[in-house]
């Protein structure tokens, strides 16, 4: 029977004490624990006197190896999107059931054995889990850039910006030219004063669409990876206006008649919000509510991102808390004032469930993004929890939601959402834990009056809360981004009380209050205070800026992000193995220096740069930012250098393939001397460390090493480009696939299968570089498009030596 303490922490929403929560048959394996007198951990006996197996049994007798399967769960969902060639699926079902029936049959042993083998289970059925969603998906990514007409319906449509709106367009068929393997949807860009196209109807228009770009450098984010799993196989623009066409006569299926609903409904409340507050005001107040981004001005998101506030226009666990919390406590409340009803019904289990539908509804009108489901589903098991009489708030419920995400969608272990949001809550909900035993011990001051007492507590916990979940996703934020916010803390310091106070409650109100036609108060107050917010925002953001991390080692990132979990999850002197963790990870993260190529090539050839003398130079006066900001954060590069034209070395006719006189003729061949005399000029004009180019033909830079680099923009200067560098660079497709004098060739298609490069100098390699390349074999189903060719329709077979240049 439970003792008084024990159904006043239940009350409370606390955990159970360790003789509440140990199943005795837990104990039968470890006679020492069970001779041990029962408390909290650490206090019976001296840590000194302990070992790591009576450790891991309290630890299991808390329930805590648990809370470590998703962990594990989510590392092997990690390592089978990380293989090159994963294992067959039915060897990998079949050693799944091997581990998790010893996990079955060692659950009562003692030692670690036990926590081992259900670990590795955990970890196979991560993998397989990875390779069921894999397998579902089936997304097909456009294999090249091309230009085509395409009939299609509008599923979606999201303002992009003045005058430009971003659709997610289901393709029905494409002519001229006809596309043998077309991705089922597109994100889509139009651009002009024409009346944006509803959602639902069916349009055509000539449109260019590009296949998802791959990483801007080695060990970056794949965007071919989210767009495979996320269902979108192509990006592109319109060339000018849209046509509507006549609805077809066959009827729509439910689920996308129900999407269209959805996507209208969204697209109204949005505009209602953007029209009446107007400005960026407006644009974040429906990126709060809908989830619609894309009309927030750059100044604004970059003020956001630079003050830490940037998760705020996520549709995340803050705001769903935030939205149900609100209405829980009002609804409970008002409850509450009706004479009698509180003694006759569960009112909180009534609030609960109103809580319960609102953040239904939010998850549907936000579009169903992946932030807001994994928070639907943390969020709904806690309410589920109050249904249960079982506490919510609590580090079990966290790891439910979990493993549900990653049964269901793996793939979003692998992007900063999923491990920030999760991080974030870890860290809060066990520094709650041990925030309400510190309260709970101690005696309340004699010096203050209670209600200041309280007031000092709920502030402390804001502070402690901020800190605490800044500092736990500062690791996610620089292995992602590569950039921390300088002032970050004192942007959440700021702004979250605003949001827990004003924003979001002023935001339920208007929803609560639009379908009726009396949101307009609700509505200045909800525009006031996301104008406040990004007040503060600026002057944040005005006063440093951000940090450059640049990229972080693999083995750093695993070993602090392992720890960390370790440390929150742990209530044993185990807790300090988290804490070691941290600090390997942290001297490996400081102690390995940032990769530092000679040449940075993009996938695309187009963009090419070189670090020397203090500087980074590149082929272009102003490199795509994109991509080049991305390099700038990954390896911490010096300030720009633009490159230096000269129209005077223009290489004239003769040194450029023969072409036929209208007659038929050839030209006479060109003067030997003068085109040694224009080789000279090229290589006495290239400066090392700076590009010299001709704009529309070419661009010469020296390495440190003095070898020439020449990146190419008419395919007809290649072959002069091999005979006079050792490393040559263009963006087209020539008809040799090597240089014949032995230089380094990158081009178009073997880019394509590479990726972005980067080139070291090593004596050691066959010609002088060594090539760092974002991809190996071509083997995963987000990889293969770069291996179809169009002509042949077929996929043509991938080595890891065909990525490397001729």
């Amino acid at each position: 029977m439970s003792t008084l303490g024990e159904r006043a922490a239940l009350r409370e929403g606390e955990e159970p004490r360790a003789e509440a929560v140990i199943p005795p048959p837990l104990l039968r394996g470890d006679p020492a624990a069970a001779a041990r007198p029962r408390g909290r951990p650490g206090v019976a006996l001296p840590a000194l006197r302990r070992s790591i197996p009576q450790w891991m049994a309290e630890e299991r007798a808390f329930g805590h190896l648990f809370l470590l399967l998703p962990v594990a769960m989510g590392l092997g969902a990690l390592l089978w999107f990380q293989m090159p060639r994963p294992p067959h699926f039915a060897f990998l079902a079949v050693l799944t059931c091997i581990f998790a029936v010893a996990a079955c049959r060692v659950r009562h042993a003692g030692g670690l054995g036990p926590c081992v083998i259900a670990l590795a289970s955990a970890g196979l059925f991560g993998m397989m889990a990875a390779a069921v969603e894999t397998g579902r998906a089936d997304t097909i990514l456009l294999d090249s850039a091309v230009t085509t007409t395409v009939t299609g319906r509008v599923m979606s449509r999201e303002v992009a910006g003045e005058e430009r709106f971003r659709y997610t367009v289901r393709i029905d068929h494409t002519s001229a030219p006809h596309l043998r393997r077309p991705p089922r949807l597109i994100s889509l860009l139009v651009r002009g004063v024409a009346e944006p196209v509803e959602v639902g109807r069916r349009v055509r228009g000539r449109l260019r669409l590009a296949p998802p770009s791959g990483p801007a450098l080695p060990g970056l984010n794949d965007f071919a990876f989210d767009a495979y799993f996320r269902g979108q196989g192509a990006v592109g623009y319109a060339y000018g206006r849209l046509e509507v066409l006549p609805d077809e006569t066959q009827s729509v299926g439910l689920p996308d008649r129900t999407f269209t609903a959805l996507s209208q409904v969204r697209e109204l409340v949005g505009a209602r919000i953007r029209t009446t507050i107007g400005g960026d005001a407006g644009a974040v107040a429906a990126a709060l509510v809908t989830g619609e981004e894309r009309a927030i001005s750059e100044e604004t998101v970059e003020a956001l991102r630079l003050s830490g506030l940037g998760h705020v226009l996520a549709i995340s666990g803050m705001n769903m808390v935030l939205a149900a919390g609100t209405l829980l406590i009002g609804l409970r409340l008002l409850l509450a004032t009706l004479p009698g009803l509180a003694h006759r019904v569960a009112i909180k289990k009534i609030a609960a469930s109103g809580a319960l539908l609102l953040v239904t509804l939010y998850l549907l009108m936000s579009g169903g993004a992946v932030s807001a489901v994994r928070s639907y589903v943390m969020i709904g098991l806690m309410l589920i929890a109050v249904f249960l009489d079982r506490p919510s708030i609590t580090l079990r419920n966290i790891a439910l939601a979990a493993l549900l995400i990653l049964a269901v969608q793996p793939s979003a272990v692998a992007g900063p959402g999923f491990q920030m949001s999760f991080s974030a809550t870890l860290a809060l909900v066990a520094l709650y834990a041990r925030w309400r035993d510190i309260q709970a011990r101690r005696e309340r001051s004699a010096v203050l009056p209670a209600w200041a007492q309280t007031g000092l507590t709920a502030f402390s916990g804001l502070v402690l809360s901020a800190v605490i979940g800044g500092i736990s996703t500062l690791i996610y934020a620089a292995a992602h981004f590569n950039r921390l916010p300088a002032y970050g803390l004192l942007g959440n310091l700021l702004v979250m009380p605003l949001i827990g106070t004003v924003i979001m409650p002023s935001a339920l109100l208007t929803m609560l209050l639009m379908p009726l036609g009396l949101d307009s108060p609700a509505l200045f107050l909800f525009g006031w205070s996301v104008e406040a917010m990004l007040a503060a925002a600026r002057f944040v953001a005005g006063l440093g800026g951000q940090i450059i991390t640049g990229q972080i080692p693999a083995m750093a990132f695993l070993l602090i992000a392992l720890g960390g979990c370790l440390a929150c999850v742990f209530r044993t002197p185990l807790a300090v193995s988290g804490l070691l963790l941290i600090a390997i990870g942290l001297v490996i993260a400081a102690l390995t220096p940032l990769p530092a190529p000679a040449v940075i090539i993009a996938e695309d050839g187009r963009l090419v740069a070189l670090e020397a003398r203090g500087a980074t130079a590149s082929n272009r006066a102003r490199p795509p930012a994109f991509i080049y900001d991305q390099w700038q954060r990954a390896l911490r590069l010096p300030p720009h250098r633009a490159p230096k034209e000269r129209e005077d070395l223009t290489l004239p006719d003769f040194l450029l393939p023969p072409r036929p006189h209208p007659g038929g003729r050839l030209p006479p061949p060109g003067d030997k001397d003068g085109i040694k005399q224009k080789r000279d000029a090229l290589a006495g004009a290239a400066e090392e460390g700076v590009f010299t180019c001709v704009p529309r033909q070419w661009c010469a830079a020296r390495l440190r090493s003095g070898d020439l680099l020449m990146t190419v923009e008419d395919v007809r200067l290649v072959g002069f480009a091999c005979d006079v560098a050792a490393i040559v660079v263009t963006g087209s497709s020539p008809r040799f696939p090597g240089c014949r004098s032995g230089a380094l060739l990158f081009t178009a298609a073997s880019l394509r299968r590479s990726g972005a490069v980067m080139l070291f100098p090593d004596p050691g390699a066959a010609r002088g570089y060594r090539m760092d390349a974002s991809f190996g074999p071509l083997n995963r189903p987000w990889q293969r498009h770069r291996t179809y060719d169009w002509r042949q329709d077929r996929f043509e077979p991938d080595e890891e030596s065909d990525a490397a240049p001729q």
